[in-house]
């Protein structure tokens, strides 16, 4: 029988007694596009950090390719959601994605280069890391989370801190990847416009599952009023 990709079974998860995840089960495909949504203090970030390792399930699980989280982190690249440094620090881009190493020492200026030049950034490695715009630094943080030819991407809220055209060249940048590259990506938004242009299938959660499918099934009325509350609504994107 082949094994599930990522499968995520019965998982609980709580904090000093009080429940943030209960009973969410879902399997991701291999190449999948997936987007989590959900409002504040719906267990998303809980849920990421339960797929790449950094938790424990209480209850239930989480297996990649049917293994622990844990045991293939170095497949995982993660992109955070805020990634704060002082921008007065003295440290060149080329030097800042150098310090990514993952467990080997298969770094060189020539593989550097490259993940810069597939995220359209090849000519800053030699600018100063506090000199680059909100976009430019989350552009960045995708080639270096490229550097190691990684099975799955995780990005938290990629598109914090940018403008609207800014926020959809970055989702257009991270498709691209995904159809070429054929890595996983799962994507936490809660920007519902941009999630249904580009996901495939959805994550609807709010300490519990809600729904689970394409844009088009998953994101109902009915579905947004269990997630935000009587009123949401979606509007489409052009």
């Amino acid at each position: 029988m082949k094994k599930k990709f990522i499968e995520v079974k019965n998982l609980y998860y709580s904090f000093g007694g009080y429940t943030v995840l209960e009973n969410i089960s879902f399997v991701i495909d291999k190449g999948d596009m997936i987007a989590i949504i959900g409002p504040n203090g719906s267990g998303k970030t809980t849920l990421l950090k339960n797929i790449i390792g950094l938790y424990t399930p209480q209850q239930g699980k989480v297996a990649i390719e049917g293994q622990p989280p844990k045991s293939v982190r170095k497949q995982i690249g993660y992109v955070p959601q805020k990634f704060s440094f002082d921008r007065d620090i003295p440290i060149t881009v080329h030097e800042f994605m150098g310090l990514e190493r993952c467990g080997d020492d298969n770094h060189s200026k020539k593989n550097i280069s490259r993940a810069l030049k597939e995220v359209g950034l090849k000519n800053i490695k030699n600018q100063q890391l506090g000199q680059l715009s909100g976009g430019q630094f989350q552009r960045m943080m995708i080639a270096r989370a490229l550097l190691h030819e990684k099975q799955i991407l995780i990005f938290d809220e990629p598109s914090t801190g940018i403008d609207i055209v800014g926020e959809q060249t970055i989702y257009d940048l991270i498709t691209k990847i995904n159809k070429e590259k054929k890595v996983t990506c799962i994507i936490v938004s809660h920007e519902l416009n941009i999630v249904n242009k580009y996901a495939r299938k959805i994550v609807c959660l709010n300490k519990k599952m809600i729904c689970y499918g394409p844009p088009e099934t998953a994101i109902t009325a009915k579905n947004l009023q269990k997630l935000y509350g009587v009123g949401a609504g979606l509007y489409h994107s052009h």
